[in-house]
């Protein structure tokens, strides 16, 4: 009779491919067993063949890819580039063949550079497969082989040592003192004992990865032991198999840029229809001839869009990309830089990116002081001083030395990493903080024997001969296990009996570091006369460190920035709650603490009404971090996702920008996310969020800036036909504003410096469009100014003059009503003549490139026959200026006034 499964108690086994996925809560003999495989054999050639052709290669599976030409296309599908192209077929049909070629030009060039930036998105899976182990030692017809990885199928028995990466998920069969390094999978900041025991589930729910103690999973490794595993999953069913399939699967969500422009694009577009059936209504009422009437409707038309719009726009943004690469970040989709200044959550993975990801002894417990460590990370800078008294000198060199000896771990120099486990490399450079050196005690006391640490035992010991006779064992591991074993304890005169008052003090010295967040070793020492695992008994406790990856020193700063410019941080974590709530504290990260256990109890509904309290998600998989981000998606919020491994690549497609660790993130993370930090610093998502606002502010400027441009361009061709006046500009000369006006001003103001004020406001509100009411109202004033102005000049002219006179000096008051217009647009809160407008050289120098250019196209008798000019006298030209900073001093009287209104009166 086949073995029962403890789980199910089922007698035959049901389909294997069933089965499998549960493995970590069955034994081993019944994994065994459901696989048809014998641990001490393997399969055989011809079984395995079998299985790889029904189950398929031990590989990822390769995105569905999009034709190249589509994707191109794509870039093409927005109202406003849609709108664009309309205009550019109507001017060429109507002869006007520059404008045709220019707005077509640089739509192109849009869509290119929009094409280059987004091909990254199948990346993610190829950096996932070019993480795949390419060779594995299987146990394959009774014999030891070795096989590329890709053919390993479920029921092979892979054999693992220190140092290899595990090549596919499985149940252990064998473990001797195995730990795996998951962080990059589960974010568990430690290495995570292992062993052959099932792991139980309560109430039959999903057991967490992070706590499957008797599986390995693709793509982790061992930093300790040595393994045997059957593989019980291969490819796309591994954990990592499954992020891949959410990358594959998974939606990028627009950005709110490009929902802003595609918002934009339909108000232009109801702006022009509007505009050309206005003329069209008042021209047939006139009795216009339908040739003519035609040609200057679709010119109106074509006058009412902004054609350089999507160029600014991109260099804008390209700008933006260039300064923060200077600073750290590297940005990969253009439309990210603006979506990060718009964040109003930041979603941040815990290890590696707001801490260290270096495990730190940051407190001591011996003689029953408590001791405070400073200095982090590998570096043994840093000193060991009493909480109570920190310039009270201690020496602590004989409470720590079995924390230097009995220890595998090697530090390379200057902190620039370890060899060997992460916990034991904290606890040399604990030991270093003290005085001591390892390097020189092991080659003075060389060890003789070892009891290897076991995750069942919980303690690891190593025997050194003394020169006066006898052996020095010195043990370190669960300070509840050595309790047990202790009968004495190491105070300030020396070795005393271990009481009840004296165990007390310990296990509240545990509780405490425990609190804190912090994992708990403790050391002891004994000398005896046989180096056996019989002899790790009588020992004396000489001392208690408490370890943590600590937080990084610039992630406090950056928190408190954060929150100050109205964006919360939340952290997520698979590591320990009380491990992840520690560290928060310590961030001034405040909120709930929501397991991954308890998240995966609640409905959609649940988790939408609770999550605005929620400040850490601890003990979280992948797929959950991707649940938390639509959460707050669906919420109205701007989800920033920061991580730095393979667990979070998922979760950094689905948020509106992801941000990857440059340093420390694995490749899948870096080619999943928008954003990359070479620096791995949390301070500098604060500073992109600060430019990307500033980004935003810029294009709110140029927008308002060349939209009152064409408003006042429509608003005079309006005007002109309602009062029977011949049209005050040709169509050379709107192609001159045109061309000038989005070329120079509109790319100066795209690159305003940042306002003093920009991260002491809320973020905007998702919602709010770049032309809401209120500036919509300012734009069309300032067009309204404009046109006013421009038809007043004409008029009176013609009357004074000839037509010819007036028709320059409108085409010139026009041209400097912009020059005008340009500083007007700069803000909209601050009076127009304030401090600001000379943070902005380039502004200037374009303004007066553009004065100059209107000089030569009015003045140069070269230029008179291009543009259909007369030379003017320096009392028009005076006139037309004089016309044109009436714009520049109505809104600056507005503005002062709505200041005054909203000011609060003193009492």
């Amino acid at each position: 009779m086949p073995p029962q499964s403890p789980a199910t108690g089922s007698e035959a086994p049901p389909d294997r491919k069933e089965t499998v996925t549960d493995a970590y809560r069955r034994e081993a003999a019944y994994v065994a067993h459901l696989l048809a495989v014998d641990p001490a054999t393997g399969l055989t050639t011809t079984d395995a063949e079998q299985r790889a052709a029904a189950w398929g290669a031990n590989e990822l599976a390769e995105p569905a890819r999009r034709p190249e030409w589509l994707r191109l296309l794509d870039q093409f599908r927005s109202w406003l580039i849609g709108i664009l192209l309309a205009a550019a077929v109507i001017a060429g049909l109507i002869g006007e063949l520059k404008d045709a070629i220019v707005i077509t030009l640089v739509l192109f060039i849009n869509a290119i550079i929009g094409y280059l930036q987004e091909r990254r998105a199948e990346r993610s899976l190829e950096a996932l497969r070019q993480m795949l182990v390419p060779t594995a030692r299987v146990r394959r017809d009774g014999q030891v082989k070795v096989v590329p990885a890709r053919t390993l199928v479920p029921g092979d028995v892979v054999l693992l040592e220190a140092g290899d990466r595990v090549p596919a998920d499985g149940r252990l069969v064998v473990a001797a003192s195995v730990e795996a390094a998951e962080a990059a999978l589960t974010g568990e900041s430690h290495p995570v004992a292992k062993t052959t025991s099932p792991t139980a589930s309560e109430n039959g729910e999903p057991v967490p990865v992070a706590e499957r103690s008797g599986m390995l999973f693709m793509n982790t490794a061992l930093t300790r032991g040595r393994a045997e595993m059957i593989v019980t999953s291969a490819g796309m069913r591994t954990e990592v198999g499954k992020i891949a399939e959410a990358l594959r699967t998974g939606q990028e969500p627009p950005s709110p840029l490009q929902v802003q422009m595609d918002s934009l694009g339909q108000r232009l577009a109801l702006v022009s229809g509007i505009a050309v059936a206005a003329y069209a209504a008042v021209a047939l009422l006139r009795g216009e001839e339908l040739a003519d009437l035609a040609l200057r409707a679709v010119a109106l038309a074509v006058a009412a869009i902004p054609e350089g719009l999507p160029a600014v726009l991109a260099l804008t943004l390209a700008l933006g990309v260039h300064r923060m690469a200077r600073r750290g970040a590297i940005v990969k989709r253009l439309a990210s830089v603006e979506a990060l200044g718009s964040a109003t959550v930041v979603c941040s993975d815990k290890t590696g990116t707001l801490t260290l990801n270096e495990m730190t002894a940051r407190a001591l417990w011996a003689s029953g002081r408590q001791y405070e460590v400073t200095g982090e990370g590998y570096h043994t800078t840093g000193t060991v001083r009493l909480a109570d008294a920190p310039d009270r000198s201690v020496d602590l060199r004989e409470a720590v030395l079995p924390f230097a000896l009995c220890n595998d771990a090697r530090l390379a120099p200057d902190g620039q990493g370890i060899i060997g486990d992460p916990t034991e490399a904290a606890l040399l450079v604990l030991a270093a903080k003290t005085g001591l050196d390892a390097d020189t005690l092991r080659t003075r006391t060389p060890r003789s024997g070892e009891v290897p640490f076991d995750p069942a035992a919980k303690y690891m010991a190593t025997f050194h001969p003394e020169a006066a006779g006898g052996v020095r064992l010195h043990v370190k591991g669960a300070v509840d296990v050595l309790l047990d074993r202790c009968t004495h304890i190491l105070t300030e005169e020396g070795p005393a009996p271990l009481d009840t008052e004296q165990r007390q003090a310990v296990t509240d010295a545990v509780r405490y570091l425990g609190g804190q967040g912090l994992r708990v070793l403790g050391a002891a020492t004994s000398v005896t006369d046989q180096p056996s695992p019989e002899a790790v008994t009588g020992l004396t406790l000489t001392a208690i460190a408490g370890i943590a990856d600590p937080p990084r020193s610039q992630a406090r700063d950056a928190v408190a920035v954060a929150q100050t410019a109205g964006v919360t941080v939340k952290m997520i974590t698979g590591d320990h709650a009380d491990t992840a709530a520690a560290i928060a504290r310590e961030l001034g990260i405040t909120g709930d603490v929501v397991t991954g256990a308890e998240l995966a109890r609640m409905s959609e509904h649940d988790l939408a009404g609770r999550i605005e309290d929620i400040g850490v998600f601890a003990r979280v998989a992948p797929e959950h971090k991707v649940t938390i981000v639509r959460a707050l998606s669906e919420r109205g919020h701007i989800v920033a996702m920061t991580g730095d491994g393979v667990n979070d690549a998922a979760a950094l497609r689905a948020a509106h920008i992801g941000v990857a660790m440059g340093i420390t993130g694995t490749d899948v993370a870096k080619e999943a996310a928008d954003m990359v930090l070479t620096d791995d610093d949390f301070s500098t998502i604060v500073r992109a969020v600060r430019e990307g606002r500033s980004i935003y502010d810029n294009i709110v400027t140029f927008v308002r800036f060349q939209l009152s441009t064409n408003i006042g361009a429509i608003l005079t061709l309006l005007a002109t036909v309602v009062a029977g006046l011949p049209a005050p500009m040709s169509a050379i000369q709107l192609l001159w504003v045109n061309i000038i006006m989005d070329g120079p001003p509109a790319m100066a103001l795209g690159i305003d410096p940042p306002r003093e004020n920009v991260m002491h406001r809320p973020p905007r509100r998702p919602a709010e469009r770049i032309l809401n009411a209120r500036r919509l109202t300012a734009i069309t004033r300032a067009g309204a100014v404009m046109a006013t102005g421009t038809v007043a000049v004409f008029a009176v002219a013609r009357h004074l003059t000839d037509t010819s006179t007036a028709a320059t000096m409108a085409f010139t008051t026009f041209v400097l009503f912009q020059l005008c217009n340009a500083l007007a647009a700069r803000s909209e809160d601050e009076p127009v003549l304030g401090r600001h407008q000379l943070h902005n050289r380039t502004l200037w120098i374009s303004l007066a490139t553009v004065l100059v250019l209107q000089i030569i196209a009015v003045q140069a008798p070269m230029a008179q026959g291009i543009f259909d000019t007369i030379p003017l006298s320096p009392a028009q030209w005076a006139i037309c200026l004089a016309t044109a900073s009436t714009v520049l001093l109505t809104e600056h009287l507005w503005r002062t006034a709505q200041i005054r209104l909203t000011r609060p009166r003193s009492t």
